[in-house]
């Protein structure tokens, strides 16, 4: 079976438990490569396994740093030679469905070190910083209601390139019902946003309208059928949508800028009496009096 250009693989070899509520597991496949898999049979909703699939799928349309993705067959056998991969529940342990279940490929082989956390630093010995604008960009488009993760792999230099992972909590949720603020979905850093100029904002919103929407829709109707559910298959056309609309789109990301920015004057120590207050010119001739109108246009999409 293949699926959306991914050759599925049998899981051969459990190796460890993760941490996180949608409790997933350290495998390795048939192919060899290590993956971070997730059960259909999720905890946290039903929408857990799409989520996953059609938030690489649209990171990777942008040109987003995302692991490479393949559906993984669990067999009966596995799972009976494996109880440490049941699933865990407030009434105790139970067997999961054997079938196709998602794998994200683990980024630490070949010795590659990973980090989660970066101190200030090494947040500015990130390559791909500025990848974090666009990714706010599409998780307001996509409705995330959790702050974004990423993985930074280092390399021989000691920068880092972030990959983003976890798009589990996207189009809603699991349960595709979950509406938050829009600053729900920023990774919880903000040094992370680098100062934007017109020109990175306008290839920002380039990419958006040169968006293949026909090839991405057809990636994700190829799914395993019991991956998809009515509400995420909804919650993804909604997404859509809104990446087609580049009045919305620039209104939504003007408002991000303008929320960072915000922040970092917050953060800035008190001037010395007599003198003004520093300011962070992200956009030139931005007044403050937008915002509210930029909120307001936010709001018909959030």
């Amino acid at each position: 079976m293949q699926v959306s250009g991914n050759q599925t693989v049998h899981v051969e070899q459990f190796v460890r438990r993760l941490r996180g509520s949608s409790q997933p597991m350290l495998v390795r496949a048939s192919d060899g490569q290590l993956y971070v898999a997730k059960f259909r049979m999720n905890l946290q909703g039903p929408n857990v396994l799409f989520n996953e699939t059609a938030g690489t799928e649209l990171y990777r349309a942008f040109g987003l740093n995302v692991p490479a993705w393949k559906s993984l067959l669990v067999t009966e056998s596995f799972i009976d030679s494996n109880p440490d991969c049941w699933i865990h529940t407030e009434d105790g342990v139970r067997r999961p469905d054997a079938g196709l279940c998602f794998g994200s490929q683990h980024l630490g082989t070949n010795g590659a070190r990973l980090l989660e956390i970066l101190s200030g630093s090494g947040i500015k010995r990130v390559r791909n910083q500025m990848s974090f604008w666009m990714a706010w960009l599409l998780d307001i488009c996509a409705e995330h209601v959790d702050n974004r993760q990423a993985i930074f792999v280092e390399d021989a230099s000691g920068g880092s390139t972030a990959f983003f992972v976890d798009h589990g909590h996207l189009f809603g949720g699991p349960t595709a019902g979950q509406r938050l603020h829009f600053l729900a979905s920023r990774y919880l850093d903000p040094r992370m946003y680098p100062e934007v100029g017109q020109k990175q904002a306008q290839e920002f919103l380039q990419a958006a309208r040169n968006l293949n929407v026909d090839l991405l829709w057809r990636r994700v109707q190829a799914l395993p059928a019991d991956w998809k559910t009515a509400s995420g298959l909804g919650m993804f056309a909604e997404c859509l949508f809104r990446l087609s609309d580049p009045a919305m789109l620039r209104d939504i990301f003007d408002s991000l800028v303008e929320s960072v920015q915000r922040t970092n004057q917050r953060q800035q120590p008190r001037p010395e009496i007599g003198r003004p207050a520093p300011v962070m010119l992200v956009f030139p001739g931005m007044q403050a009096a937008q915002v509210e109108q930029r909120s307001a246009a936010f709001s018909a999409c959030a």
